[in-house]
């Protein structure tokens, strides 16, 4: 199987099987979809969740955000991991929003860069969610399960899986690609025991098929 017919397949499996796909934090507009994002960065998306009501009530917006302290911040994300660091890059981001851009978040990629605790991941899950711009956002999920399914090959870094997925991933088909990684790699290809019984990508997964099917050959032969 080639690369491409492996990307082909893969994208047509979760087209059919998962058409609509989502991240999971829960947002109603860019910048609080910045603050969730910053704060879900070693945290589950469960706890974020839980943490950005109150959060958000007190801090609804970047110029109110820009008016606190990181210590006025802390006790609304003390149960997220971080939160020292967390509360200073909330801060310090609200207060580049303010002074930079009209209070307003950007969609570039570079611009979001910019930005206090946003790193590229962080900046490809908003300019992607938001602005359906074709930026790949690799976290854990996606490094783990793009390598295990053959995607990628010998990538050492997010960077370079990015790289490699984004070659063969139709820029309309990139934005719903990362949840479609994520979620496979959430529920389905877990780091530990992953289900491979009740995967429908085993006919194109590379560690399906170097784990499974040529351990089922040799103890034929």
């Amino acid at each position: 199987m080639t690369k491409k017919e492996r990307f082909k397949n893969v994208i047509d499996y979760f087209s059919k099987h998962r058409p609509v796909a989502e991240t999971e934090l829960e947002y109603t507009n860019a910048y609080e979809l910045l603050v969730a994002t910053i704060l879900s960065a070693q945290c589950t998306d469960k706890r974020v969740n839980i943490t950005t009501p109150a959060l958000l009530e007190a801090f609804p917006t970047p110029e109110v955000m820009a008016e606190a302290s990181p210590e006025q911040v802390f006790p609304y994300i003390k149960s997220i991991s971080y939160p020292n660091n967390k509360s200073k890059h909330l801060v310090g981001m609200a207060k580049m929003l303010v002074n930079d851009f009209g209070g307003v978040v950007p969609s570039n990629v570079n611009d979001l860069q910019k930005l206090p605790g946003v790193g590229r991941k962080t900046a490809n899950v908003v300019a992607s969610v938001v602005f359906k711009l074709p930026a790949l956002a690799v976290d854990t999920h996606v490094f783990r399960v793009s390598a295990r399914l053959g995607l990628t090959s010998k990538a050492k870094n997010p960077l370079q899986t990015e790289k490699q997925l984004i070659k063969y991933i139709p820029d309309e088909k990139i934005p719903i690609a990362h949840h479609w990684l994520i979620l496979h790699g959430r529920y389905i290809c877990t780091a530990r025991n992953p289900k491979c019984g009740e995967c429908g990508l085993k006919d194109y997964c590379r560690y399906f098929e170097s784990n499974f099917l040529k351990k089922k050959r040799s103890l034929v032969h």
